[in-house]
């Protein structure tokens, strides 16, 4: 089962107060119905691939109000042959509608009145209902971290967007193909949106992944570190010893001062060392400690009088 369906089925099972209950059903038939009109008369008929997204439909419709609701099963002709759960209601449509505040002098309202969503528990469920009809949600062991909910139109995304801000949480939209996309990129917003829904099992595992794979980027940002400030100082002796070479192919590096040649006798010996293993050298053969910023001061010198003079030959510059 994806994360997205662990999330939806949790969330589905959430028990909640009459006009939570409301509010989650407005969002679910806003996104999923349509009417339709027969001579038995209007219709309100969902269709949905999701079987926990029609369940869940049917059991707040069949507990809100007293209608009967069925429930049917197809499959899709194309080659993907997925199953399409088809919901109808066809008792008290448009009082029911009305009562869900998306039912107005043109038809279906791309978004609920305020009383619906006034409460914010009314809001979390809400937001709750678009992510069980349109939601989905990235695996957090992949490589990016993803969330979106497809709304019908700029209006309605912009609604979910509005009752978003109202928990912290930043989202934002685009258009795919005739569907507006409300999505969330940041791993933290993620977090606060399972956190607002209710999503509390999926919360962990979101969370649990992330610290894993987090702690797997900076074991790796920290071990490309270490290799580039290896490369860093291997360079860095390997131009020392080059200006070393050159003041003794000169006949320049007895005329050195005790100092300057302590620092290039112990560069000679460790070629490969850094810095900081040359202090220690430096303390262990001389019994005097120095500090990584005065070795380095020598080895600049010894630098600086080398930079003038031409290469051994044979060498290249």
């Amino acid at each position: 089962m994806s994360f997205t369906a662990d999330i939806k089925r949790e969330i589905s099972y959430n028990e909640l107060k009459e006009c939570c209950c409301r509010a989650e059903l407005s969002a679910l038939l806003q996104l999923t119905s349509s009417l339709s009109f027969s001579s038995q008369g209007m219709q309100l008929v969902v269709k949905t691939e999701n079987p926990t997204t029609a369940k869940r439909i049917k059991l707040l419709t069949e507990r809100l109000y007293p209608v009967e609701t069925s429930l049917s099963v197809y499959q899709k002709s194309n080659l993907r042959k997925n199953n399409i759960y088809r919901l109808n209601i066809s008792e008290q449509v448009l009082p029911i509608l009305e009562d869900l505040g998306i039912y107005g002098e043109k038809g279906l309202t791309p978004y609920p009145r305020y009383e619906i969503v006034r409460k914010e528990c009314c809001a979390r469920a809400y937001i709750a209902g678009a992510f069980i009809a349109y939601g989905s949600c990235n695996a957090p062991g992949k490589a990016n971290y993803h969330l979106e909910i497809a709304m019908q139109d700029a209006s309605s995304a912009a609604f979910v967007i509005r009752q978003l801000k109202r928990f912290g949480i930043e989202a934002k939209s685009t258009q795919r193909r005739s569907r507006h996309i409300v999505y969330i990129k940041k791993a933290d917003s993620i977090s606060d949106f399972l956190r607002c829904i209710g999503a509390q099992e999926s919360l962990m595992d979101f969370e649990n992944s992330r610290i894993s794979r987090d702690f797997v980027n900076s074991r790796i940002r920290l071990d490309n570190c270490d290799i580039a400030n290896m490369q860093k100082s291997m360079k860095t002796a390997a131009e020392q010893l080059k200006a070393i070479r050159k003041l003794e192919a000169h006949g320049r590096y007895h005329d050195l001062d005790r100092r300057l040649q302590d620092a290039a006798e112990l560069r000679k010996a460790f070629p490969e060392e850094s810095l900081s293993a040359l202090c220690t050298e430096y303390d262990r053969l001389h019994h005097e400690r120095i500090s990584r910023s005065g070795l380095k001061h020598r080895f600049d010198k010894i630098l600086s009088l080398a930079e003038n003079l031409e290469d051994p030959a044979g060498e290249e510059g």
